[in-house]
């Protein structure tokens, strides 16, 4: 391809441009969506709308239109003639009535390529037999650590439990710290039905009222969850620590553990405030929590950035199973503990996979962004007075500890929501294929996920290696194949990126589920971003995001005035910077039942003729 460049044209403006010359492979799937059924009396031929607005609509023939209308049905394209505005396709399945909440998610399930079908019989048939226990032989090849004083702490309702910790003083002043992580692979072997399902589905999918396992429910929440007070095989990653969390030892052992408790956050934080108890299980949780700030106060001087993301709770009704509240998430300080705990496991485990492993490990980093991503925090900052240095992690860890109101407390928060926006998305990779270990965000120079194996394949496949690396279990041929596991590598960051979207899905319909009966709700919010026609707006309330358009009128230019370097928006008159404080009303339009949307107009302050 050639491009002439003329020395009268500003090249600063120019971009690569092409044109397609062919095809090799279309990249059709299945689409969900709604019938536009025919006007004409007796039709058999319709228009299908699919849910995904990137996708045109399809000619279908059917008899059954007047019964598909107003439900969400399955279409597949078959061909696209060349003299045809629309590709031409045929129903495959009418999955039920639209605004249906079990419709809905099988919607969300299907648009996101997130496998929810039951586990197949072949891959049930490698689950262990039940009743089932630890036996004599299974003791011999394991240590002993059903003595310690070992507790989980997880959010409310969790059963699929990964993960579980103690602390306790050892005769010569230091400390030992464990983290107990439930040992999946040794019921998942290399190559059978359940291993080829689990790497097929990745990862475990958190929907608002539903989980879909990446293992079956026998190991997801029996045999693998970390339950107290039953025995549990578990990989365990013990430290010996001095009084400053100081490592002066590390070793990696496959166990037997019997935790203590399962708590929740709150109830580890009440035990741990508690001026009365001294139990075994409150004093492990203490030193604990007197570690993790240590180590938490390291990570931050070393440059880790402490980003924000506004996380929301709905309470749903026992009967109606309908959301009856919606809050944003309180974090406590054991939420903390407990993550600080993780990241230091997997960092270690990291280390010791790659030493051995040096072409074969399965890692996860996080790149740096490119400066202009910062272009947007910068000038934000700026417009309130601060000053956000983006050179290297630290200066812009730095910055943000630096960057306080005492007029407006929430500013720090906004502007740590703002910067989360720049980052770009941690990846797992194979170190034979790659040159760049490094972990932007957690400013650590090697990473890997070895602390959820319930729920993420790639932890699975981190505790095979390092099994291997400590003798306790053998190689097979894909495991040491860096070929292999790079394509491994590639469907684990697409169906993570998938659980996301799915997951933000179901948290936008139920926030509409919320809002359905409420009628005009308003709320304070404050501009996250500043658009040519419109605003961004956080309601802090609910943690939601909306955008308030405002329609240009016979002379926009005079009505509307976007001032990109500020940012700030000016219309009629009435100025609207990032960060300001707005008033606004939040209202459920259901014109489209299928792309039902909040739509939030400004309440204050007043604009024009308003």
């Amino acid at each position: 391809m050639l491009f002439f460049i003329s020395t009268s044209v500003n090249t600063a403006m120019l971009r690569p441009t092409g044109r397609v010359v062919g095809i090799i492979k279309r990249n059709w799937r299945p689409y969900c969506g709604m019938l536009s059924k025919s006007h004409i009396k007796e039709a058999r031929r319709h228009l299908f709308t699919p849910a995904d607005r990137r996708i045109p609509r399809i000619r279908i023939e059917t008899r059954q239109a007047s019964i598909l209308e107003g439900r969400r049905i399955i279409v597949a394209i078959d061909g696209w003639p060349k003299t045809s505005r629309y590709p031409n396709g045929h129903f495959v399945k009418n999955l039920g009535a639209a605004g249906d909440k079990e419709t809905e998610t099988e919607v969300l399930l299907l648009e996101h390529d997130v496998p929810h079908q039951p586990f197949s019989q072949a891959v049930l048939s490698f689950l262990p037999q039940m009743p089932w226990s630890i036996s004599d032989e299974d003791m011999k090849q394991r240590e002993d650590l059903r003595q310690l004083c070992v507790c989980s702490v997880d959010p409310p309702g969790c059963t699929d439990i990964d993960d579980a910790l103690h602390c306790r003083e050892l005769e010569n002043g230091n400390l030992e710290v464990g983290v107990h992580i439930a040992d999946v692979s040794h019921f998942i072997r290399p190559g059978n039905a359940l291993d080829q399902e689990s790497a097929k589905r990745g990862t475990t999918v958190y929907l608002c009222e539903k989980r879909i396992d990446m293992v079956p429910d026998l190991l997801s929440s029996n045999l693998c969850s970390l339950r107290s007070n039953v025995d549990r095989f578990a990989f365990s990653c013990i430290w010996e620590m001095n009084q400053n969390a100081e490592i002066l030892a590390t070793r990696f052992t496959k166990s037997v553990i019997n935790s203590k408790a399962s708590l929740t956050y709150a109830e580890a934080q009440m035990k741990i405030d508690s001026a009365t108890l001294k139990d075994d299980i409150t004093t492990s949780l203490r030193g604990l929590n007197k570690l993790a700030k240590i180590l938490k106060k390291r990570r931050r001087e070393n440059g880790a950035l402490t980003l924000s993301s506004p996380e929301v709770r709905f309470h749903i009704d026992s009967e109606t199973h309908d959301p009856i509240d919606l809050q944003t998430k309180e974090l406590k300080e054991t939420n903390s503990m407990v993550e600080e705990f993780m990241l230091l496991a997997n960092i270690s485990v990291a280390q010791k996979i790659n030493q051995e492993f040096s072409e074969h490990a399965l890692l996860r980093k996080h790149p740096a962004p490119p400066p202009s991503n910062y272009d947007i925090l910068v000038k934000a900052a700026k417009s309130k007075g601060l000053e956000i240095k983006t050179d290297c992690a630290k200066s812009l860890a730095d910055s943000l500890d630096r960057a306080e109101s005492p007029s407006f407390p929430y500013l720090n928060t906004l502007l740590r929501i703002l910067a989360t926006r720049c980052m770009m998305q941690a990846v797992y990779f194979c170190s034979g294929m790659d040159s760049d270990f490094h972990h932007y965000g957690l400013a650590s120079p090697i990473y890997t996920h070895f602390t959820s194996p319930i729920r993420r394949y790639a932890d699975i496949i981190v505790h095979r290696l390092l099994a291997v690396a400590i003798g306790v279990d053998t190689t097979y041929p894909d495991l040491t194949d860096k070929h292999k596991l790079s394509e491994l590598c590639k469907n684990l960051n697409f169906r993570h990126k998938m659980a996301q979207y799915a997951q933000r899905a179901s948290i936008a319909f139920h926030t509409q589920l919320f809002f359905k009966n409420k009628g005009e709700v308003s709320e304070e919010a404050y501009i996250l971003f500043v658009r040519k026609n419109a605003i961004v707006v956080l309601i802090p309330k609910y943690g939601l995001e909306g955008t308030v358009f405002f329609e240009e009128k016979a002379k926009p230019n005079e009505r509307l005035v976007f001032n990109d370097e500020i940012p700030s928006l000016t219309v009629e008159g009435t100025t609207f910077c990032t960060f300001d404080k707005v008033k606004v009303s939040i209202v459920l339009d259901s014109s489209n039942i299928q792309h039902q949307k909040i739509r939030m107009t400004l309440v204050e302050p007043k604009v024009g003729s308003q």
